[in-house]
């Protein structure tokens, strides 16, 4: 008899779940910042109803409406949308949303970038707010990385934190790592979750849901093919890269930094959007190449079904950039379960 795989089981049931027609009366959700829809399938896995989407990327756009079809998309700049263009969009109310999501682009935080104070793209997030204070939902769910927590970085979170009170919340932000949230992968992220304060509900976040599922795991069943090749210097090097290595250990001058080796027993790191890179790969646990989109999509809890566009490099940006499904799923479910109470 077979063993059971426990991520593809979830992975499988949660697509399904995703599949299925949403009712008048399910909680709803508008989604910013919203790639090629990560945090929105997630909602929808976990029974919300997308009312509106909101991404300038060409490709992102394309590959969101692929899989969203009947998701109304405004493609184009944030700055750009009013708040009466998305009532209008909607037909909501101000204050009839159940959730406002968004993770803006957060280059200007990251731990692995040089985090510089005054990227403007550390300012997208007063756009997310501009609309929050007009929409006045239920509740906000806002996603960013580990390094707004970090050294000077404290200084843009506090400033954060204080815009997002200010706009009528009670606040609550925590490092969860999706790894233990169904992702066969560590990925730390910060995760705010507002409660308008009008409800008298106070913020909280799911507790982990599982244990860290392997790359062996999240690889069963996949013939691997259509992985990236090394290059260069770099085609030396990978045959001597052991699983949990980093390439960097076996160049003289410590270079490839940011190729490594998967570990068949245990979580991928950190899936970033440059790793598609020819220089900066996730490299197969037994075979000297990168691992394919397929191998990626898993690793990021998108299901074997989800579409996609595009060269190599720009699926695996999509993938890097989006807020893995089933994390986000169980974020909503909590939201839905303790917070919401639908």
């Amino acid at each position: 008899m077979a063993e059971v795989n426990e991520y593809l089981t979830i992975l499988e049931q949660a697509w399904q779940d995703h599949l299925k027609p949403k009712p008048d009366n399910a909680p709803t959700v508008i989604s910013t910042f919203a790639g090629c829809g990560g945090s929105s399938l997630g909602y929808s896995m976990a029974g919300f109803r997308e009312l509106l989407a909101i991404e300038w990327d060409d490709n992102a756009v394309a590959t969101f409406k692929l899989n969203f079809p009947d998701v109304p998309v405004y493609h184009g700049d944030i700055a750009k949308i009013s708040v009466e263009q998305v009532l209008e969009m909607t037909g909501l109310q101000p204050g009839e949303l159940d959730v406002f999501d968004g993770s803006p682009p957060c280059q200007g935080f990251s731990t692995a970038g040089k985090r510089v104070m005054d990227d403007p793209r550390n300012q997208l997030f007063r756009e997310y707010v501009r609309l929050l204070r007009g929409l006045r939902p239920k509740v906000f769910v806002m996603e960013n990385v580990s390094g707004m927590v970090k050294g000077k970085m404290k200084l843009i979170f506090a400033d954060i934190l204080r815009e997002l009170k200010a706009s009528g919340y009670k606040v609550s932000a925590r490092l969860l790592n999706a790894m233990y949230f169904n992702v066969p992968q560590s990925r730390q992220r910060l995760i705010f979750i507002g409660v308008r304060e009008d409800l008298g509900i106070e913020p909280s976040h799911p507790k982990a849901e599982s244990r860290p599922f392997t790359v062996r795991e999240a690889f069963s069943n996949l013939e691997h093919s259509g992985g990236l090749p090394p290059n260069g210097a770099l085609k030396d090097i990978v045959p001597l890269v052991r699983q949990g290595e980093g390439a960097n250990k076996h160049h003289p001058k410590g270079f490839y930094f940011g190729t490594h080796r998967l570990m068949w027993t245990k979580p991928a790191p950190t899936v970033i959007k440059t790793a598609g890179a020819t220089m900066n790969l996730l490299l197969h646990p037994e075979i000297d190449e990168g691992i394919s989109i397929a191998e990626v999509r898993r690793l990021g809890s998108f299901p074997d079904d989800f579409e996609q566009i595009g060269d190599y490099k720009t699926q695996w940006m999509r993938i890097g950039n989006s807020v893995p499904p089933l994390f986000m799923r169980s974020i909503a479910r909590h939201i839905r379960n303790a917070i919401l109470d639908i």
